[in-house]
């Protein structure tokens, strides 16, 4: 079942969507139980409205799993362990999968020794870095991730040419009462996927999301996806836009430290060295960070509780600009678009129908929308 909304949408029941995620999956002959956690990451991130990582990602998906790049069953490894780290090994997998279990893990060591920090290596995309960072949260724990990325998109500050990816951050806190405060940001402006996004719903770029190469904007999506497939000149501005007025400079060297964490630790890929040699089906060989921290190592947990809840309060008492736009927290706009969507339904543009579709016919099950 469902009802129109505007800009040649449908909306349609998160568990519709599941089922059209799952049985794509299982046609390539992905494991059940990775089936749908990989499904259920992906729905509850559309849910959330972070459209560019959800359904949205199956064309890649496939793209890269025909072309052999992407294991469909891999055996995670654990390749090194000590009482508070993990070093994992995807195995070609997709991300999902290894990603819940590797916070999972992390959470369980900080329950035993206050900290615990699990890398993942050799892996692909793995959705949105702050539903990892929430699980952690959830079970009274300070979360953070991150990763490294595929691609070749941000123009370092002072630079012309791409050489980092959008490299994003999340850090995730639970709150007493309250829901956890979840922060999830690329070290872009915006992430490749927002672009494809844009582009699919046939919408402008905001001025100041990509560049030409000599600083000047790029509104058109087709032409900032041709710059990225190109990486010779222009593209992704990092967090405090072009150059330095703003501190795009800060954005920039978060990306640095986020490969650091994600990807030279794990020794995971660095895409600016594994493009010179790829053939077709070599992997993305992405790595990720997953930490988890237990606020009861520091002091009780409801002193700590008291606390945020109090920033909490006192940040949703600020006077805002526009009295019908009350100040929010970190993760508050996901959890109302969450609710809003859960009743709804989740908004599935004309031409994203289209590829699902396709994606739906190459692997022979029922297309759902």
């Amino acid at each position: 079942m469902s009802t129109k909304i505007p800009s040649k949408s449908l909306r349609y029941h998160a568990s519709i969507v599941e089922e059209q995620i799952i049985s794509i999956l299982l046609a390539w002959g992905m494991r059940e139980e990775d089936t749908e956690i990989a499904a259920h990451v992906m729905v509850e991130t559309d849910l959330r409205g972070v459209d560019s990582h959800g359904i949205n990602m199956l064309q890649q998906y496939e793209e890269t799993f025909r072309r052999g790049a992407l294991n469909i069953k891999p055996m995670t490894k654990l390749i090194r362990e000590r009482k508070t780290t993990a070093l994992l090994d995807a195995d070609r997998g997709l991300g999902h999968p290894v990603s819940v279990r590797a916070m999972e893990s992390a959470i369980e060591k900080a329950k035993t020794h206050d900290v615990g920090i699990v890398c993942v290596r050799n892996s692909h995309h793995f959705g949105a870095a702050g539903y990892y960072a929430e699980l952690a949260a959830k079970k009274g724990m300070i979360g953070i991730v991150t990763t490294s990325t595929r691609g070749i998109s941000m123009v370092p500050t002072r630079g012309t040419q791409p050489v980092l990816g959008t490299n994003p951050f999340a850090l995730a806190a639970p709150a007493g009462k309250y829901p956890p405060l979840i922060l999830d940001f690329a070290t872009t402006i915006a992430a490749v996927n927002k672009v494809k996004v844009r582009k699919l719903r046939e919408l402008e770029l905001p001025e100041g999301w990509v560049n030409d190469g000599e600083g000047k904007p790029i509104t058109d999506a087709h032409e900032a996806l041709e710059i990225f497939a190109s990486r010779t000149s222009g593209g992704l501005n990092p967090v405090g836009g072009v150059g330095e007025t703003l501190g795009g400079h800060k954005g920039y060297g978060l990306a640095v430290f986020s490969h650091i964490l994600s990807g030279a630790m794990p020794g995971a890929s660095f895409s600016p060295e594994r493009i010179k040699n790829q053939t077709k089906n070599s992997p993305d060989d992405l790595g990720h960070f997953f930490q988890a921290i237990n606020p009861e190592s520091f002091r009780p947990l409801d002193e700590y509780n008291r606390d945020v809840q109090k920033v909490i309060e006192t940040l949703k008492g600020v006077k805002p600009q526009d009295l019908n736009k009350p100040v929010l927290v970190p993760g508050e706009p996901e959890q109302i678009t969450r609710a809003e969507r859960l009743k709804n339904g989740i908004p599935i543009n004309e031409n994203l129908r289209e590829i699902v579709k396709k994606v739906a016919e190459n692997a022979s099950v029922k297309y759902l929308f």
